[in-house]
């Protein structure tokens, strides 16, 4: 028996790391525009421009490149997750779930209609934000397939806002102006997908309170509560 939520929990802590470590320089960078740093002493000038503004904003743009790629690992690593207690279980997802479900309402709830079928395990008891791992794995597909060539960053289409009705990935001047707006009224400008610090590692959290939940559930079906509680003792005492 593999230990999926030892590998899953390796994985978000892999992540937590490598945003804190890959960020660190760009936070830095900014920094020291701001304050006026070594090397980033403006120079003088009338032009009324502030210094190193291009530089500001490449090393802003990165920290959010950075957020986007680390969703879309984190998006990964629940697909691998749920793959692999389908293949642990040898219950293989049936076709027709995946077409009218997976395909239609998205794989949190395609994978909850799955192993409630086959082992009773029902995710709307599950205390973690089930619509947010959702969004999760939307906003993968999403920073993973751009609109536009001009700009590294991305916006959710009208159809992720008739999904996700009030994303979780916004700032918050784009939420006011999103909650502002009426369901009816056509947008001319569509938000755009950002991911600080805080949104990401409160992602991971759900993602990782999810995994916990789960892991209790399937391996006191598959194994037993005895099997279940020793899993829980062994990973402790590591």
């Amino acid at each position: 028996m593999v230990d999926v939520l030892f590998f899953f929990s390796e994985r978000t802590r892999f992540l937590r790391q490598f945003y804190g470590m890959a960020a660190g320089s760009f936070v830095e960078r900014k920094r020291k525009i701001d304050d006026q740093e070594e090397p980033f002493e403006p120079p003088y000038s009338e032009d009324g421009e502030p210094a190193f503004l291009a530089e500001w904003i490449e090393a802003d743009e990165s920290l959010h490149v950075l957020a986007y790629s680390c969703v879309s690992m984190l998006a990964g690593s629940l697909h691998l997750y749920f793959e692999s207690w389908v293949h642990q279980s040898g219950r293989q997802v049936d076709v027709e779930l995946k077409k009218k479900v997976f395909k239609k309402q998205g794989k949190i709830a395609g994978y909850g209609a799955h192993f409630e079928q086959q082992f009773g395990i029902d995710f709307s008891s599950c205390p973690a934000d089930l619509k947010l791992l959702e969004e999760i794995i939307l906003a993968r597909n999403v920073v993973q397939h751009p609109p536009s060539i001009t700009s590294n960053w991305t916006c959710y289409s009208d159809d992720d806002l008739q999904k996700l009705r009030k994303p979780f990935f916004l700032n918050e001047r784009e939420a006011g102006l999103l909650l502002d707006d009426s369901e009816d009224s056509p947008r001319f400008l569509l938000p755009t997908v950002h991911i600080s610090e805080e949104q990401l590692l409160a992602a991971i959290g759900e993602a990782e309170k999810f995994a916990g939940w789960f892991e209790e559930q399937i391996v006191a079906v598959l194994y037993g509560p005895t099997r279940s509680m020793g899993a829980q003792e062994e990973r402790e005492v590591l």
